[in-house]
């Protein structure tokens, strides 16, 4: 049976739509052709100039309220017609107050705070001028080579979903009446994670199928949520650039999905066409772009240079750019640009920093950390330590926290690891030795053996290891995911003293920690988790919190096992080894994640062992806490289609419900299968629901739980 595939469009109303025909009518091919163009870089005199003849339509990365005010009031009341400007920027986990970056944002699978630190973040960007955010990135990502991966929510396209539609309603929320609203920009259309070689801006070379069932799903969960921009991606795919690719933008995105908005290009995106070989010069790249669906150049100024030619000769039809024109205008009047063109300057001061922001952000810290080994109850830190010893050149790195595309967050307001365990060692009377040890990529003979003694002097030894903010990213690939070998040396050499260990990792993508599991104790994965990472860590080290954090990633072996991911196809001869020399399971697989209590699962539930097309099949199961400490449970649900006409995954997320419970407490936890979790993107491209029996399993992680089955009837 064949299930509806469009999506909701961006809401249009009869006023806005009257006052934007309005408009058009007015505009001189020029002043048109301005709306289309997006400055990435500002220059007063000769930029200045380009506003008051309504040559512009949008700037990007100017901030402060009193220069955007200015830019915007030569926009308003000095061009002819008087349109504002869009100010966009990269807000991509949060602005002044910064939060962990966004892949660590997700292993709290906490919608809720998700959607709560994005309108933290907007109401930020929004006192400071901004109007227009670039974010979220709702790319798939299952190649940790790829360092934009900690810009996303990982590898999974259910979760992904939900991550990107609650970043979307944050964003937007738009909590406000007095300055323009803010709208987001899910990017980057699409596929882009998909690199090959984990090598940014990359080809991509995927099936259809693939696109609509894995890639295309995180933008239109976007779209729903009622994002009215969204941005194409840097890659081809199959081929053709994304910027230039009539079936991606128009086809598909304003074809089949109805979208009615704006579609931005990449910085120079539309320039990139030639450096594809997909064009012979800027003239043609214009013309590829605008005929495939491009409506805003960023930064290139190809269409302010070329269009207007491209125009006269027939090769880009007027039609064309007044539907461009027409979606920017509809995108500035849903912010209410026409009414509150100007932000008040005093309020950066207000909430810059607010303490409830920073607050949120500790919670979002605390709530991001993943546990991923703790043996003999080495965590959390035994009552009554006198002296441990805190090592590593990240321990007392604020900026690294920070992680990649920081916004305006600063080192200063940051609180390292090193200070926020100080902090709450002094309130506990113990003391604290600090020692780097080495430095993130090399290191001295000195330097280690103060760490060896320092360690030796201590009860305990906590090793800060990982990444500097800029070993991940944008044009950050690497070919290896193991720690730096100086830093690899000083953990062995603490690891020899016979002091217990625990291992912090701060980084922004999965990394093969193989000799640390089999060695150490226990390790926290703490990710870049922004301006509140000390005081978070610490809390989950003392035991004043207790973590809850669970992979949206998988952690692989080696760095030869990526891409690797969970919900991975299934093969003819599953039971072969595959790697002559390793296991082919990951080391920590998605989902996982420990907690300082236990979670015990049984009574498996399943409504019905037989459903009929159109039906909804219930699946529960009682999880209890069966340790002594209250705790908060990630609780997961996976199904696999065991025969369809495209081969299924061995796994798929469909569900995910995030539970506290006290010690000894159960919880009944019920998910709800429907069409939309039970279905799939068939030969023809069709979404589809067959018969067939469905295995179904309710568990912490994807690699264990309680398991059952039912079936689809014809």
């Amino acid at each position: 049976m064949d299930s509806k595939q469009a999506k909701k469009p961006f809401k249009l109303d009869a006023e806005t739509e009257s006052a934007v025909e309005a408009l058009l009518a007015q505009m001189t091919l020029q002043e048109k052709i301005g709306q289309l163009t997006q400055l990435g870089t500002f220059d007063e005199e000769s930029d200045g100039e380009l506003i008051e003849e309504g040559m512009v339509g949008s700037i990007l990365g100017v901030r402060g309220a009193d220069t955007v005010n200015e830019l915007q009031r030569i926009a308003v009341e000095e061009s002819r017609l008087g349109i504002p400007l869009l100010f966009a920027d990269d807000v991509i986990h949060g602005y002044r107050s910064t939060f962990p970056i966004p892949l660590a944002e997700s292993s709290s699978w906490n919608l809720e705070l998700l959607e709560e630190t994005a309108a933290i973040a907007a109401r930020e960007a929004s006192s400071d001028g901004i109007n227009w955010i670039l974010a979220p990135m709702v790319d798939i990502a299952r190649d940790a080579r790829w360092g934009r991966i900690a810009e996303g929510a990982g590898e999974d396209t259910f979760l992904g979903s939900a991550v990107a539609a609650a970043r979307v309603r944050g964003i937007q929320r738009n909590d406000w009446t007095d300055r323009p609203h803010i709208m987001a920009c899910p990017k980057h259309f699409a596929a882009y994670g998909l690199a090959e070689g984990g090598r940014d801006y990359n080809t991509v070379d995927v099936s259809e199928t693939r696109m609509r069932e894995t890639y295309f799903p995180p933008f239109q969960a976007a779209l729903d949520a009622g994002a009215g921009t969204i941005m194409a991606a840097f890659n081809e795919i199959n081929g053709v650039p994304a910027s230039g690719n009539g079936w991606l933008l128009k086809d598909v995105l304003q074809g089949e999905w109805g979208f009615n908005g704006v579609v931005v290009s990449d910085w120079e995106s539309v320039d990139e066409l030639v450096q594809h070989g997909f064009a012979a010069d800027r003239e043609q790249a214009g013309k590829l772009a605008a005929n495939a669906g491009m409506h805003m150049d960023m930064h290139s100024l190809i269409f302010h240079e070329h269009l207007a030619n491209l125009i006269d000769k027939g090769d880009v039809k007027l039609e064309v750019i007044d539907d461009a024109v027409r979606r920017i205008l509809r995108v500035k009047h849903a912010l209410g640009l026409f009414k509150h063109p100007y932000v008040d300057n005093k309020l950066a001061g207000e909430f810059m920093l607010h303490e409830e922001h920073v607050a949120s952000a500790r919670e979002m810290a605390r709530q991001s950390i993943v546990l991923l080994k703790n043996e003999n109850g080495t965590l959390p830190l035994r009552q009554g330590l006198k002296k441990l010893a805190v090592i590593g050149p990240l321990a007392d790195n604020g900026e690294a926290q920070l992680g990649c595309w920081r916004g305006q967050g600063r080192p200063e307001d940051t609180v390292s690891v090193l200070a926020g365990i100080q902090s709450l060692a002094h309130e506990r009377q113990a003391e604290v030795v600090y020692a780097p040890g080495s430095g993130v990529h090399d290191g001295t003979a000195e330097a280690l053996e103060k760490a060896v003694e320092a360690a030796k002097a201590s009860e305990v030894a906590v090793l800060v290891l990982g990444e500097t903010a800029d070993m991940s990213g944008e044009n950050n690939s690497r070919v290896s995911l193991e720690l730096p070998a100086a830093q690899q040396r000083l953990l062995e050499a603490i690891h020899a003293t016979g002091v217990p260990v625990v291992l912090a990792v701060v980084n922004g993508r999965p990394l093969t920690l193989e000799w640390a599991d089999a060695h150490i104790p226990a390790i926290v994965n703490g990710w870049q988790l922004g301006i509140q990472a000390g005081p978070a860590i610490a809390d989950i080290l003392f035991g004043e919190a207790s973590p809850s954090g669970k992979l949206t990633v998988t952690f692989p072996r080696h760095t030869g096992q990526v891409p690797i991911y969970y919900n991975a196809k299934k093969t003819g001869r599953p039971h072969m080894r595959r790697y002559a020399d390793s296991d082919i399971a990951p080391l920590y697989p998605f989902g996982h994640g420990l907690t300082y209590t236990s979670f015990g699962y049984d009574e498996l539930q399943i409504e019905q062992a037989e459903i009929k097309f159109g039906q909804s099949v219930s699946v529960s199961a009682k999880v209890t806490n069966t340790g002594d400490r209250d705790g908060v449970e990630i609780v997961q649900l996976y199904i696999c289609d065991e025969a369809a006409s495209v081969t299924r995954p061995v796994k798929e997320l469909k569900g995910f419900s995030r539970i506290s419970l006290k010690a000894g407490e159960s919880a009944t936890v019920s998910f709800t299968l429907s069409e939309e979790q039970l279905g799939f993107i068939n030969q023809a491209q069709q979404f589809v629901v067959e018969p067939g029996k469905f295995k179904v399993w309710i568990g912490p992680s994807s690699a264990e739980g309680l398991e059952g089955s039912f079936e689809i009837i014809a």
